[in-house]
């Protein structure tokens, strides 16, 4: 097993993984609440430390590189100090990062105010990027996609994801493994990928709501022939995760010994599937790993890794 361990441990350091989609910068304001404020009934926080994390795909990107893969991320980003922060933190974690610029874009940033370990309000800053700068992410994407091993899309809806039907067919074309994060009700922009990881509630916006294991087996596999997808991979919370290929139906159990915070912990499940696909594993082979590495991420505060060593302990 140790033997198989470090041959893991050399092929994934040898992996490329090439990350696209919506980044964001988390903020955190930490502090004590002890009194309700005059002006309305709300808690007053006062604020003892701040903290800036990598959110949305810069997340994704930051958890494939945790595991050893070498990390590409493709995004939008304003002309702002957001994105002047967002880059600096890429650079810190050694991810490489290819930002198109619009001046007109605010880089999409989460606020989120913690009282008493509590998260009291979040507050987002976004709007939508410009068409001209997603046309030229497309040219580095079609410049990057021939060295890696493969390509993760992390669409969280805000608008970085245009061209991802053009990018998926040209990922494929190329022969590599295409994983997709999906957001909304049409599937449809990620025909022919290696797989998609919708959780519950974004996996009933597509099929409706299922009432057995049996209906959901038949609508899941009808979606996969639909949309040419090799795999559906349903990440179910306390329930674990489901695989749906063409062999048939694979589930396993959560693994988390204790839910300290959900947040980010999609970004882990795929981004430790990229990682591992990368590496040569299949999807069955990943599957349990990656569900190893969700039930330990929550247990952890906001946006957060698992590395190499706490996934194989």
């Amino acid at each position: 097993m140790r033997v198989l361990a470090t041959d893991l441990k050399r092929r994934l350091q040898a992996a490329r993984v090439l990350v696209v989609g919506d980044a964001m910068l988390d903020r955190y304001l930490f502090g004590d609440v002890e009194r309700i404020s005059p002006e309305a009934p709300v808690p007053v926080v006062r604020v003892r430390r701040e903290e800036e994390r990598l959110g949305g795909a810069a997340n994704v990107a930051l958890n494939v590189k945790a595991l050893g893969p070498a990390v590409t991320l493709i995004t939008a980003v304003g002309n702002d100090e957001p994105a002047r922060r967002l880059e600096s933190l890429l650079q810190a974690c050694a991810v490489e990062s290819l930002l198109g610029r619009d001046p007109k874009l605010y880089t999409c940033v989460k606020l989120r105010v913690i009282g008493r370990s509590q998260q009291l309000v979040r507050v987002d800053f976004e709007n939508q990027p410009d068409h001209e700068v997603l046309s030229g992410l497309l040219s580095d994407f079609i410049r990057i996609v021939p060295r890696c091993d493969a390509v993760l899309f992390s669409d969280y809806g805000k608008g970085g994801l245009t061209h991802i039907p053009k990018m998926i067919e040209i990922a494929r074309g190329a022969g590599k493994p295409v994983l997709v994060d999906p957001k909304g009700g049409d599937y449809g922009r990620y025909a022919g990928a290696t797989v998609i990881t919708p959780n519950r509630s974004e996996l009933a916006q597509v099929i409706g709501a299922w009432q057995s294991e049996e209906q959901l087996l038949e609508r899941v596999q009808r979606l996969r022939r639909e949309q040419r997808l090799a795999a559906l991979l349903l990440t179910r919370s306390e329930e674990g995760m489901s695989l749906f290929d063409d062999e048939g139906h694979v589930r396993i159990d959560a693994q988390a010994r204790e839910v300290f915070d959900v947040t980010g912990a999609g970004d882990t499940v795929i981004g430790t599937l990229a990682a591992l696909l990368a590496a040569g594993l299949t999807l069955r082979e990943a599957m349990p790993i990656a569900n190893r590495a969700g039930g330990i991420v929550v247990g952890k505060f906001g946006t957060a890794t698992v590395s190499y060593e706490e996934l194989f302990a």
